[in-house]
């Protein structure tokens, strides 16, 4: 049965993962439901796409987007490939592990680009007001055009949240910041290095946003990089220029005291302190509450909303794997809404849910939370016709990657690994990392074809 309505918000990677698998239900003949999708920005891609805009946007609306220059993939790609498109098919040659940020969203773009998912998507439109009418069974939703600077609303029989849950800041106070004379910030408003040139840099947390923010600072020219951190430190091997301090206890004018006893004068304040899972559109007993953990309560599957069975959330999970993962849970909640996965009644969600509670709660390492996530999506690819892979090797991938890192924090984004999915191995990019200061696609690519022909012209003569 497709005579019903879903409405999609947001078309960062989740949202278009769920335009592409109803697409995927449509180029196999099969009928799909009327579809809506909204995002607020002026074009999709969510985090990925990239504003130098901080605070509020060209509409005055809260920027959404965390992204920087100079932020490269900090896992292998191989990890997060998509099943149905690969890079070789993207790119039509090898590239390495860890590309930039502009490669990325390219990839991104280049399966969307091969749809008409455009067509479903209205940008710059922000949800207001999500109600729910029971007599209908539908949701009512009040959404704002930016444009045009008008209210509407539309009716749908199932709600998608792809909003993602990295865009609200978690603000903590320490006694004293308000004095502080130089830059303070918070990682979603970090846009790059460039003015933490010979500067002396506090970040507080221990998140992988410190942990890239503190190398990329290091990186580009920072004159030194201290990472204060609330339980436990992230604990690498950190080289001359970058040390981890316990948690700040107070600031007096520019200097920081931390609860070990020592102080430093400091000319910028990084928070690096996570986000908040935030949805100002749903009423209280439609929005999801949790932290940022690797199973939400009140998802069954991690996907269907426990308390309304026709709202669903995707990529609300912390993240190993990534655009991978999105694709599972929206092909898993494609065949539901499309009547072909029946959910039980809510006493045995309620069991299964508790179950994968329980399970994460006995994880203790990083090699347990791959092998937690890694299970995760095996199961919901055993519900669904989404292209099968080997996950065993991918948890590998993340295993090994977690040694690169503490093996050598400047240099594991020169390994190189190799695709499930095609069997390819990247290749080393032209230039060290710690010596590439250029993140652009152009430069990615055109010094990858040069220095291929340079090859080619040796190997003949």
């Amino acid at each position: 049965m497709t005579n019903f309505k879903v409405g999609i918000i947001g078309a960062g990677p989740s949202g278009l993962a769920m335009l592409r698998a109803f697409e995927s239900e449509q180029k196999k003949g099969n009928p799909i439901p009327e579809i809506k999708c909204y995002e607020k920005q002026d074009n999709w891609g969510g985090m990925w796409n990239y504003t130098w805009r901080t605070g509020v946007g060209k509409y005055g609306e809260p920027i959404h987007g965390s992204m920087y220059k100079y932020l490269w993939s900090n896992g292998p790609k191989e990890c997060l490939e998509f099943a149905d498109y690969t890079f070789m098919e993207h790119f039509k040659q090898p590239i390495s592990s860890y590309p930039p940020r502009e490669v990325l969203f390219d990839y991104i773009e280049g399966r969307i680009k091969q749809s008409n998912a455009r067509d479903y998507i209205k940008f710059n439109t922000v949800a207001r007001w999500v109600d729910y009418l029971e007599d209908k069974k539908q949701f009512r939703v009040i959404f704002d055009d930016l444009v045009e600077n008008v209210t509407f609303e539309e009716h749908f029989d199932y709600l998608v949240v792809g909003t993602g849950h990295f865009s609200t800041p978690n603000m903590p106070y320490f006694k004293g910041i308000e004095n502080f004379p130089g830059v303070i910030m918070h990682a979603h408003d970090f846009r790059g290095a460039d003015q933490f040139i010979d500067k002396d840099i506090l970040l507080i947390g221990s998140s992988y946003s410190a942990e890239d923010i503190g190398v990329q600072c290091f990186k580009h020219g920072s004159k030194s990089i201290t990472i204060s951190y609330r339980t436990n430190p992230i604990g690498v091997k950190w080289p001359a220029g970058i040390e981890e301090k316990p948690l700040v206890s107070h600031f007096k004018g520019n200097t920081a005291f931390f609860k070990d006893g020592s102080s430093k004068e400091f000319d910028a304040v990084v928070l690096c302190t996570g986000y908040q899972h935030k949805f100002p559109f749903l009423p209280d007993n439609l929005r999801l509450k949790t932290k940022n953990c690797l199973y939400p309560d009140n998802l069954y599957k991690g996907i269907v909303y426990n308390e309304n069975e026709r709202l669903i959330f995707l990529g609300m999970q912390d993240q190993y794997y990534t655009f991978n993962m999105f694709d599972t849970q929206a092909w898993f909640a494609r065949d539901y809404m499309l009547g072909r996965i029946d959910i039980p009644k809510k006493a045995e969600r309620n069991i299964d849910i508790e179950k994968w509670i329980e399970k994460e709660a006995a994880t203790k390492t990083g090699y347990d939370h791959v092998d937690f996530q890694t299970d995760y999506i095996k199961e919901l690819i055993s519900l669904t016709d989404y292209p099968s892979f080997d996950l065993d090797k991918v948890a590998d991938m993340f295993k090994s990657w977690l040694n690169d890192k503490e093996e050598n924090i400047l240099k594991y984004r020169d390994k190189v690994y190799t695709s499930v999915m095609t069997g390819v191995t990247a290749e080393e990019h032209h230039t060290p990392w710690m010596k590439e200061l250029d993140d652009s696609l152009e430069r990615y690519l055109d010094e990858v074809v040069a220095d291929e022909v340079e090859l080619s012209k040796t190997n003949y003569y």
